[in-house]
């Protein structure tokens, strides 16, 4: 079967740029190893119930934010849609809650109340207007990391006076910008910002630079969101936008090889092959190289490549819970003594919403629980039941849950996560943040420069959801300018 454009994956970024190819009047193909498409912002059923695959909370609909673009570009509607009053809450190793508004300035009065009035505010002021200004800069910058001579002269041509306001913040780490506002012998708040990087960032403060730190931190001032019946009910109406322009999905179809071909590539998978002309890969760059024989594209992607030791995966636990109201659903709890095997410092909880009855029967609800590790390929956990026994332990001394009401559970180690979703290692998040790599050095969307692009979060890493829709944005726009399509 022959395709203008196959898709590797049908991860978010990937259907964002299905989407948007299938837009142009481009035959879409999309490849999709497992049963469900999503990737890692999708939503699996077991036994009935519906639970996050990875990602559980939705940002992104905002002005000037790649997500609102994407429904705007298509007009695809989204069913389900819950603002949440409230973001998230996070339990400090003290004992005490904080309240992640929305709101800034009820957010800098919440912060100053826990971590003093010291340079709180001007902190979380230059924070918001920094993560304002690099989410508008790039939409403006879709050509960004630059690799061609079109690349540059579309971003002449994007240029805006203001965009120069960000570049101090590529040079500088969050270690950096919290000794500028004093901030950096405030242990309490040092321990908050690193567990709030980690699972944004997919590092710490000594390693995030401060345009990514700042934007990563400042996910809950944004408008978030809950979809009734999961994340699965943010990838479906993509797929059905894809399917009305006449785009394919094929489930089941795990990618075994890329090979040139004189009018384009031959794809081969485990159930059959398929010709196109443009590939736009959407699983992780250490997936996707394995995939070509071209000792040269191995050798000239080989610098972007990050091993095990500089990537981290996950333990998760999915819940199935006796109903509770509940007026905040995500949380985060910091421990102060880590978790035992893995010694994970945060634990993250997301609960279903109360009135949404379609993830689990009247009077159940259900629950994600992750916690990072790193190094997932050095990793092999032999005694999982010591990890849940110790993340219940915290839930109840938390008072989010109570071990009566837990209906059932079950946990999954990098290993089970390498083996359901086939990303290299296990690892989740994308690839941390790490200061000796500027923003222009990361990987262009381009992969051989002829016909293959990449997106995902291994092109632009962290950010959830929002940051691998504006991956494959960029990706659908190099594409369509590139070939003049």
């Amino acid at each position: 079967m022959h395709y203008d454009v196959l898709l590797i994956g049908s991860g978010f970024g990937s259907l964002t740029a299905a989407a948007l190819l299938s837009k142009r009047g481009l035959k879409v193909g999309v490849l999709e190893q497992a049963k469900y498409p999503g990737g890692s912002a999708t939503s699996y059923k077991r036994k009935g119930y519906w639970f996050e695959t990875g990602a559980t909370t939705l940002v992104g609909l905002d002005e000037h934010m790649p997500l609102r673009y994407l429904l705007e570009e298509t007009g695809i509607q989204l069913p389900g849609l819950r603002k949440l009053e409230v973001p998230m809450q996070v339990y400090l190793p003290n004992g005490t809650i904080v309240t992640r508004y929305q709101h800034l300035e009820q957010w800098i009065a919440e912060a100053e109340r826990i971590f003093g009035k010291q340079s709180q505010r001007e902190f979380w002021d230059y924070c918001y207007r920094i993560s304002k200004q690099v989410w508008q800069v790039s939409l403006q910058q879709r050509s960004f990391p630059f690799s061609t001579a079109s690349d540059l002269l579309q971003a002449a041509r994007a240029f805006r006076p203001g965009q120069l306001m960000l570049i101090p913040g590529a040079f500088k780490t969050m270690e950096d910008l919290l000794r500028h506002y004093n901030l950096h012998d405030n242990k309490l708040f040092i321990d908050f910002v690193n567990e709030q990087l980690l699972i944004t960032a997919q590092s710490y403060m000594q390693e995030v630079n401060v345009l990514f730190g700042a934007t990563a931190l400042c996910y809950t001032l944004y408008s978030n969101y809950y979809l009734d019946g999961g994340l699965i009910n943010l990838v479906q109406p993509v797929i059905d936008y894809c399917k009305n322009n006449g785009a394919t999905i094929h489930y089941g179809q795990e990618v075994t090889g890329i090979l040139p071909s004189a009018d384009g590539y031959e794809v081969t998978t485990s159930k059959g092959s398929y010709s196109c002309r443009f590939i736009v890969s959407g699983i992780p760059l250490n997936n996707t190289i394995a995939l070509y024989k071209d000792e040269k594209l191995h050798n000239r992607l080989q610098k972007y490549i990050f091993p095990s030791e500089q990537l981290n995966g996950a333990f998760t636990m999915s819940l199935v819970l006796k109903k509770q109201a509940r007026n905040i659903l995500h949380h985060q709890l910091h421990l102060p003594d880590g978790l035992p095997v893995i010694n994970s410092k945060s634990i993250f909880i997301s609960f279903s919403h109360d009135a949404d009855n379609s993830r689990a029967p009247e009077g159940e609800q259900v629950a994600s629980i992750s916690t990072h590790i790193p190094d997932p390929a050095g990793t092999y956990i032999h005694q999982k039941e010591k990890i849940e026994q110790a993340i219940v332990a915290a839930l109840a001394e938390a008072d989010l849950v109570l071990p009566q009401q837990i209906i059932s559970c079950q946990s999954a180690t990098p290993g089970a996560w390498q083996f359901w979703t086939k990303r290299a290692y296990g690892a989740v998040g994308g690839y941390p943040q790490y200061r000796h790599i500027k923003p222009w050095q990361m990987k262009d969307a381009r992969l051989d420069h002829k016909g293959a692009y990449l997106c995902g979060d291994t092109v632009y890493p962290g950010q959830g959801i929002v940051g691998v829709c504006l991956s494959g944005i960029i990706a659908a726009e190099k594409l369509i300018r590139d070939q003049r399509l």
